[in-house]
């Protein structure tokens, strides 16, 4: 019997290797042939590869599903065509008679009608403003200088190009994704032939506008005590490397829950660019697990880091799949967070929110304590579940730190969504033209993510701010132009 203990921990290791091959495959699998994702691969020659790989996974293994609870809102409104373009103007009305009634109307008497609608479009059609400077001569004094009114002032491309024209550009890119290119060939089938060194002008000179709005976003953020950061990899057509290659560049972003989004364009992830990016911030620093934060916040006792829960929660869905029992338990835990922050959230109940997570959170927490260490010691260190739970009882400190905090989030999900539309332009653009071009795409994704967490039309701020800012001097007051701060006018003559 003495020698049955190596056989059957033997048997438990092969086990549990099995399983971690097989979630490996599943995850592959999902990453190589799931939707949207790489096209450049042999599909057939990689399947081959994975049937090959799943042999070594012979153990047979019971089929087991995974379900857990999670909190959701509320279902979406289902709104009727006829609310949904109540404002549009009608601009065309087609009455439609019957044969008959056409043919000798009058047998036929009017007693009802039945209205539909349809929606068209004109494609978009560029005008031209004319702006006509009188000339005067004094009647009495005819040695004086003629007067003319001084030109109004705008952005300093020394062109043809408005506000508007501007704004629409810049939204197009940074909003809709649109490169130059593209732009460049819309333009010319509205009839407009402006080239894309024009637009790349006027990117370049609305952005040095728009700069000192950038910073006092910034300002305020950190003035705030609590922001959560996050980064994201963008490539960048770097001019110094050979044969057109791209380089790494990195898009830092700072945010909060209802604040304005501010981006940074770094050319690294090196640690000493979180320094950079913070600088001497005091308060709440929300992130991943990324140790660079960690490391400003130890670098600096007026820091607290927090973690974030939904990214615990990944490493436990990735790796469902070796145990989907124990997992389920894992995700069911933290689903019981969740809900319990929407229901506080539907309360409002404000500050009380730490007091009440002291309270609330402490047996689902103590739960999920116990479970990730016994299951650490029964997996090994390198599967998904072990990963899951080393990621979980390593920051446990971070994610803890809620408890002591109202306004905090569970999750960085804010800063992440204000990231998304820099990742669905690089789809369409490729990569960041030259380094400079990254420090411009963060100042306009700066406004433009920010006028749409605020609700604003990012094509009408733009618009607005751009007339209004290069009559402004550096003794006005920026604030009423931010886009938490920004009230659309009436009328803008842009």
């Amino acid at each position: 019997m003495a020698g049955t203990t190596p056989v059957l921990d033997e048997v438990h290791q092969l086990r549990e290797e099995n399983a971690v091959l097989r979630a490996q495959i599943d995850w592959l699998k999902r990453q190589l042939f799931g939707p949207g994702k790489s096209e450049k691969l042999d599909r057939a020659q990689l399947l081959m590869q994975l049937g090959e790989l799943e042999k070594l996974a012979t153990a047979p293994r019971p089929a087991e599903t995974i379900t857990y609870e999670r909190a959701t809102g509320p279902a979406p409104k289902h709104t009727l065509p006829a609310e949904s373009f109540a404002h549009l103007p009608v601009k065309e009305t087609l009455e439609i008679l019957p044969d008959a009634v056409r043919a000798d109307p009058s047998l036929y008497e009017r007693i009802g009608e039945e209205r539909t609608f349809e929606v068209d479009v004109v494609p978009p059609q560029l005008f031209k403003r004319e702006i006509i400077r009188p000339k005067f001569r004094h009647c009495l004094d005819r040695n004086r200088a003629p007067l003319l009114a001084p030109a109004p002032k705008r952005i300093g491309t020394g062109g043809f190009a408005s506000a508007g024209l501007i704004a629409w550009a810049l939204t197009a890119k940074y909003g809709d994704h649109l490169p130059l290119y593209r732009q460049e060939k819309m333009l010319a089938r509205w009839g407009a032939p402006i080239s894309r060194q024009n637009l790349s002008d006027w990117v370049g000179a609305a952005t040095a506008l728009l700069e000192p709005l950038v910073k006092r976003m910034k300002h305020e953020l950190l003035a705030s005590g609590y922001v959560a950061v996050d980064e994201t990899p963008i490539r960048c057509n770097d001019p110094d490397l050979r044969d057109g290659k791209t380089t790494q560049g990195w898009l830092w972003a700072l945010s909060r829950p209802g604040g304005d989004a501010v981006f940074e364009w770094r050319l690294s992830r090196r640690h000493e660019e979180a320094e950079r990016l913070l600088g001497d911030y005091q308060g709440v620093l929300q992130s991943d697990g990324y140790e660079a934060y960690a490391a400003y916040a130890r670098a600096h006792p007026g820091v607290e880091w927090i973690g974030c829960w939904a990214h615990t929660r990944r490493y436990f869905v990735e790796a469902a799949g070796e145990r989907p029992r124990t997992a389920q338990r894992v995700l069911t835990l933290i689903a019981r967070l969740y809900q319990l922050e929407s229901e506080w959230d539907e309360a409002n109940v404000g500050e009380r929110r730490a007091a009440l997570r002291q309270e609330h959170f402490a047996l689902p927490l103590a739960r999920l304590r116990r479970l990730a260490t016994a299951l650490q010691a029964r997996v090994l260190p390198k599967s998904g579940l072990g990963q899951a739970c080393a990621y979980l009882l390593g920051h446990w400190a971070a994610l803890t730190a809620h408890l002591r905090h109202s306004q905090t989030r569970l999750d960085t999900n804010a800063v992440e969504n204000a990231i998304r539309p820099s990742k669905l332009g690089a789809k369409n653009w490729l990569f960041v033209g030259h380094p400079d071009a990254g420090d411009r795409a963060a100042v306009i994704y700066s406004l433009v993510v920010s006028c749409q967490r605020h609700g604003h039309d990012p094509h009408a701020y733009l618009r607005d701010v751009l007339v209004r800012l290069p009559s402004m001097t550096t003794a006005d007051d920026l604030r009423p132009l931010l886009p938490s701060q920004w009230k659309p006018r009436t009328e803008v003559a842009s």
